[in-house]
């Protein structure tokens, strides 16, 4: 195991937090009453003179009136142009989920209760933060009370120790052990926000939740969607709300079946405070949903969420996943890393009883009142593949519709969704053909489209590969390896034919040193990407798709009016 780090400094003061669970209530926002009383001005002397003490007080507090005049209009109210104001870039920030957990004891709450994970169990986290002109961001991995774990680079401007006269650097995290939810932060750099990403990785080969499940760590959001939960019997569905923030969150919770919208006491004003994680057994506000979406809101702080998800078929292990919130909703939904197996072996295991879901299927969730009819299009190493199914359906307003990939051949596919309705989509993947024989799950979640530098951190061990889909015409895709000692290595350049996917294997070293992550771009037609982990001799699966780049500076219109 390798670190890249600095010399450690003392983190800032944070307020204590730990991880727990509370039970939910419904909490009430305060509501401010403010009265006030007319004000009546008499002739246009009045009005001047009280344009001119405004104008007096704004001076003596600092503020600058642009582009207008003080003098009244002959309109009572009037907009005064001013320019773009550029807003301060801000931190870098992605919340690594905790290990995976079995339930113990009843779902009849939403609050659970975890069993000690199995001997083999491991948890690591992998990540990298980009810097250039030989200067890294301030930037560590930190418990989610704030106390550092790696220190990767301690003030920013600080020079690389790897002391490369290239044009980028990395500081990076080399599958450091975790045993709790983790925080990856970077600071701002030149005002520019800095480029970095993490992943964290759990493997079991014994106990209930056998397999490899992956997630990336999450930017904190007020609003997401997470599809491909399931609470019927065997399977143990719990979303894990984490407040990394120094805000309280009171979260509420959208619930979409087959059925159609879930009402689900329970699902409203969840506090989750700084500093903590809050979990949520699924299967206590919505039992016995074989197809399940989650549309998480927080008021206050930003949260990230995570679906722990484990299969039991009765006594054998059917696999272990976090489904990661996927892209909001939309005309089109694409997803790629997609691992389809032999068709023959998946028609004879999902037609035994138990196995119903052991096989590939997209799932759309439709969240207006409009049903949606979505064309959905396959695209493999040789081009478009035909959905047996025909490829056209209608999705039911406010409810799931699951599509089964059924049919289709195996190999490695990115799957594009499009309607003129918005929706959410991701695509469920499944290893193993043996009945009786342990088996895993993985959900790829609807990705971003490729652009500038956007930093892909992968999972130490097991077989890894970068897979692109293009779309519609030719896209090209530059790729550089990261490797342990903070280089960012010379770039590859993959030329991808419209309507169809391509894998690059990831080595496990360059030059003898560890591969931790790529820095990609794109350009030409739009093109998408996902990291598909997998074992060799195991049936272990996992996707993770690639995260959007860091936004540079951004500016935002401010208007006066009077």
């Amino acid at each position: 195991m390798h670190e890249h780090t600095a010399a450690a400094e003392e983190p800032e003061a944070k307020a204590p937090g730990g991880t727990h669970s509370v039970t939910g209530a419904q909490d009430t926002p305060d509501t401010d009453q403010r009265s006030s009383q007319p004000v009546s001005v008499q002739g246009r002397k009045a009005r001047l003179m009280g344009f001119a003490s405004a104008a007096v007080i704004l001076a003596g507090a600092g503020a600058v009136v642009v582009g207008g005049s003080l003098l009244p209009q002959a309109d009572s109210s009037r907009a005064v142009a001013a320019p773009a104001v550029a807003v301060p870039a801000g931190t870098s920030l992605g919340v690594c989920p905790g290990p995976a957990r079995l339930l113990e004891g009843t779902e009849t709450g939403t609050d659970p209760q975890f069993s000690p994970v199995s001997a083999t169990a491991a948890s690591s986290v992998t990540g990298a933060v980009l810097g250039s002109a030989g200067v890294l961001p301030a930037s560590r991995l930190s418990q989610l009370d704030g106390t550092t774990a790696v220190e990767i680079s301690k003030e920013p401007g600080q020079a690389a120790s790897a002391g490369s006269p290239q044009e980028l650097l990395a500081g990076v995290v080399d599958a450091r052990p975790v045993e709790q939810a983790s925080v990856l932060t970077a600071d701002a750099l030149a005002n520019q926000k800095a480029s970095a990403a993490a992943v964290m990785k759990f493997t079991a080969s014994d106990g209930d939740l056998q397999g490899t499940a992956t997630s990336n760590c999450q930017p904190p959001s007020n609003d997401q969607w997470l599809a491909g939960a399931s609470t019927t019997v065997g399977r143990a569905s719990v979303l894990v709300l984490t407040n990394a923030s120094t805000t309280p969150a009171t979260v509420s919770l959208e619930l979409f079946g087959a059925q159609g919208q879930i009402q689900a006491p329970g699902s409203r004003g969840l506090l989750v405070a700084p500093g903590t994680s809050r979990s949520v057994v699924l299967a206590g506000l919505a039992p016995g949903e074989r197809q399940l979406s989650v549309h998480v809101r927080s008021a206050g702080g930003p949260v990230a969420a995570v679906i722990q998800q484990g299969v039991l078929r009765g006594l054998t292990p059917g696999g272990v996943d976090f489904i990661a919130p996927g892209a909001a909703p939309a005309a089109r939904q694409v997803m790629t890393g997609v691992d389809i197996q032999d068709p023959a072996g998946l028609a004879q295991l999902t037609g035994k009883s138990g196995y119903e879901d052991a096989g590939p299927a997209l799932q759309l969730t439709v969240p207006g009142p409009s049903d949606a009819v979505v064309e959905v299009k396959l695209y493999g190493r040789d081009g478009q593949e035909a959905l047996p199914s025909g490829g056209v359906v209608t999705a039911k307003a406010g409810a799931v519709t699951e599509v089964s990939l059924a049919g289709v051949p195996a190999g490695q596919y990115t799957v594009a969704a499009s309607s003129d309705v918005s929706f959410v989509a991701a695509t469920r993947i499944t290893r193993g053909l043996q009945e009786g024989e342990a088996s895993d799950v993985a959900w790829a979640a609807s990705g971003v489209r490729l652009g500038s530098q956007h930093v892909v951190p992968v999972p130490q061990g097991g077989s890894r590969s970068l897979i692109f889909g293009a779309l519609d015409a030719r896209a090209t895709i530059t790729y550089s390896a990261i490797t342990s000692d903070g280089k960012v290595r010379p770039p590859s350049t993959a030329d991808i034919a419209g309507g169809t996917t391509s894998s690059i294997a990831v080595p496990d070293k360059v030059e003898d040193v560890g591969v931790v992550g790529y820095v990609v771009s794109a350009s030409g037609d739009a093109a998408y990407g996902a990291v598909l982990v997998q074992q060799d001799g195991r049936n272990d699966v996992s996707t993770l798709a690639f995260l959007a780049a860091a936004a540079g500076q951004e500016t935002v219109p401010v208007t006066l009016s009077h």
